[in-house]
């Protein structure tokens, strides 16, 4: 039998994943990856930032995720970022 720890992370909501979330930050209890917190805000949030999600970018304690299946340190903060537009 494998123990999973849960850990509490920080989401930051930028732009249309903020209007999408109806929030600009939230705490977060989640085990594993950086994939399963994204699967996690979509269950709590909905189709509507699902679709928000699969064209977002993440941000795990300010550093580009390259690989989803990034393991969750306690304490983290996960920033969504949906595309820009602009110059």
């Amino acid at each position: 039998m494998t123990s999973t720890t849960t850990v509490t992370i920080t989401v930051r909501y930028f732009a249309a994943a903020r209007a999408a979330a109806g929030v600009e930050t939230e705490l977060l209890e989640v085990a594993g990856t950086v994939d399963d917190a994204i699967r996690t805000i979509r269950e709590r949030h909905g189709a509507g930032l699902g679709r928000v999600l699969a064209r977002c970018s993440y941000l795990l304690d300010e550093v580009a995720v390259r690989d989803r299946s990034t393991p969750l340190p306690a304490g983290a903060t996960l920033d969504v970022l949906p595309p820009f537009a602009g110059g």
